[in-house]
Order: structure tokens, then C-alpha cells, then sequence
């Protein structure tokens, strides 16, 4: 029934100062900043795709799987922008599990949060470095995100952190697209109020001080399917699904209204395999309805370097330790299939 404090965390400025952004990976990333920014402006017919693992425990594999996606999008850069998805923290239900690197940057080891600090910006610099692609992160601890936040080219917000007023003020804040999925109970007034006040300009307490926001006008949705009361997963990805929410969206006074479906968690049923076929049939969706093809711009996908997962103690290397993912073949052949299907 208390706190042991175990150790001092380090200054974001320390962090950084020690693991510096170089000069041209700077100029790169606000280069695809622009690229993103053009798609939500309705300036680019591209579609995007936050891609990756479910959790990234391995920056070796990481870093492997950012280069190979970096290759694919060269194939693909007519039609498709590919965001690397390098999620370093994870949101346990219970509590229980493994955390992400920034809580074990060795999941076979203690809990070392300094540590991991230092092991997610070096993880994301070196991706950057080795692919020029950068990444995308889930905010799941607000404050942390001063140590990551001049390499991040987008934001998710999860399902059981979309309410919370800090994550809210905090998107406020963001230069780069944050998106706000739907919450587990599926309600989307929950997910539209969660984007509003996250277009909305705020003064609050962050990190130590009193701060003011101008408000994020690339804040969105992110549909991920619901959980209903006796626990079943209920997708929100179908077409009725999709206009339902659409219609919504372009009756609220929001700027660049935007939907990316996230086709894994409740909207897969967590059947992994599912996702090629649920990314494909919200491509023709869009097809089927102008409104939808002008809202719908994205696709969040699960994939790592080998299908499905492993134990925590499991040793094959790009295999998830959360989640299963598509593995790396499947990967290439489904992004193959959106960037026909744009």
C-alpha cells in the first residue's frame, strides 16, 4: 500500500541531448510530415497505412522490418504512404504482461524504464536512419512524449486511453496527425468528442507546467471494432458500419474529417489472417460510396517479419511476444493488393 521510488527519471532534454536528431534525418522526416499532411488536406489521392508489429521488443528485427517496408513503399510510393508502426508501450487490460520497451528494453529482464527511455528514441532513430521512413507510436503515458516527439510522424491514441482528459489536451498539442480510436464499448460519440477536444486549443498542467495548445486540426478517427457485454468482439469495418460513422462525421463541424479502420483487434475477432481480407473489403467500400472514398485514408495493419506469436520467452527472432501479426510475405502481398485496389 505504497510507492518505492526506484529511480530519478532523466529530463526529455537529457535524452535527446545524448541522442540527437542529426540535421538531415530532421529536414527527412518534416518531408514526409508534409507528404502525410497532404493526404488529410485532400492535396493527395494516396492512401497511408500504419503498419508493423503489434509491439516493438526487438530493435534489431525492428529495424530489419522498417528497411524491408522501406523498400516496398519505394514500389508503391504512387499510390500508397507507408507509416511504420514502432509501438513501445503497451496497455495491459489487467496490468499484467509485457509492457513495451520503454517499461523492459530486454523483455527477458526486470522492468528498467530509464533504460527504456533510452532504448525506444535510439530504436526510432535508428529505423529513421536505416529506412528514412519514420514511425508512428501509441501515446499511452502522455508525459512521455517530449523524448520521442521530434521523431514521430503520427500518433494513436488506444481504445482504453481515448476518455482520458490528458491524452486528450495533450494531442492538442501535436503537430503531426493523432489518431483517436473508437473505445471498447464502441461508442463513437466517445470517439468524435475524443477528436473535437483534440482540435480544440487548451490550457492544462503538462510535464511540470502550465502550457497552452492551438489545437491539432489532423486529430481523427480510428475505427477498431467494439467489445460487447458478454465480451464478443463486434466489428464496425462492414459498409453500413462505415457510412453510419461517415454521415456523422461530416454532420460535426471538424477539420479534415478523416477514418483510418484499424482491421485487427475487435474488427478481426483477433483472427490476424482476417486482416488482408478486411483491408480489402474496406478498399472496395470506398469504392462504392464517393463519401467513403473521401473520408476513409487509411488502414492500421498488425505484421512483423514472421507470422503469428510466441511466448515472451519464446527466441524466434521477428516473431510478436503480444499479438499475432501477419508475417512478412503475407505483408508484401497485401500491400501489393491495396496499392491495386487505390
Amino acid at each position: 500500500m505504497s510507492f518505492e521510488y526506484l529511480r530519478e527519471i532523466p529530463g526529455p532534454e537529457e535524452i535527446r541531448d545524448a541522442i540527437p536528431l542529426p540535421g538531415h534525418l530532421k529536414r527527412a522526416k518534416e518531408q514526409r510530415d508534409r507528404e502525410i499532411s497532404a493526404i488529410f488536406r485532400q492535396e493527395s489521392d494516396r492512401f497511408f497505412l500504419v503498419i508493423g508489429p503489434c509491439s516493438a521488443d526487438n530493435e534489431d528485427a525492428v529495424c530489419e522490418y522498417v528497411s524491408r517496408l522501406a523498400g516496398l513503399q519505394e514500389e508503391v510510393k504512387d499510390r500508397l504512404l507507408l507509416i511504420p508502426r514502432i509501438y513501445t508501450n503497451k496497455p495491459r487490460t489487467t496490468g499484467q504482461g509485457y509492457k513495451g520497451m520503454v517499461h523492459q528494453p530486454d523483455p527477458h529482464k526486470q522492468p528498467n524504464i530509464v533504460e527504456g527511455l533510452r532504448a525506444i528514441r535510439h530504436m526510432h532513430l535508428r529505423a529513421l536512419k536505416e529506412s528514412g521512413l519514420p514511425a508512428a507510436d501509441e501515446m499511452l503515458y502522455p508525459g512521455n512524449l517530449p523524448y520521442l516527439e521530434d521523431l514521430l510522424s503520427y500518433v494513436a491514441v488506444g481504445a482504453r486511453s481515448v476518455e482520458n482528459q490528458q491524452h486528450r489536451l495533450t494531442v492538442s498539442g501535436m503537430d503531426v496527425p493523432a489518431g483517436m480510436k473508437n473505445p471498447t464499448s464502441g461508442d463513437i460519440s466517445v470517439m468524435f468528442n475524443s477528436v473535437y477536444a483534440g482540435q480544440q486549443p487548451h490550457v492544462f498542467i503538462y510535464n511540470g507546467w502550465e502550457v497552452r495548445t492551438s489545437g491539432n486540426p489532423f486529430t481523427h478517427a480510428i475505427l477498431r471494432g467494439a467489445v460487447d457485454i458478454t465480451g464478443r468482439n463486434i466489428p464496425n469495418y462492414h459498409y453500413e458500419n462505415l457510412l453510419a460513422v461517415a454521415r456523422e462525421y461530416a454532420a460535426r463541424d471538424l477539420a479534415y474529417p478523416l477514418i483510418v479502420v484499424d482491421t485487427n483487434h475487435s474488427n478481426s475477432d483477433k483472427q490476424y489472417r482476417e486482416q488482408p481480407r478486411i483491408g480489402m473489403e474496406v478498399m472496395q467500400s470506398r469504392k462504392h460510396s464517393p463519401l467513403l472514398g473521401r473520408l476513409i485514408k487509411g488502414l492500421m495493419i498488425e505484421s512483423y517479419l514472421v507470422e503469428g506469436a510466441q511466448k515472451i520467452d519464446g527466441n524466434t527472432y521477428g516473431k510478436s511476444i503480444t499479438d499475432p501479426c501477419l508475417g512478412w510475405k503475407q505483408t508484401e502481398a497485401f500491400v501489393r493488393r491495396l496499392a491495386e485496389a487505390v
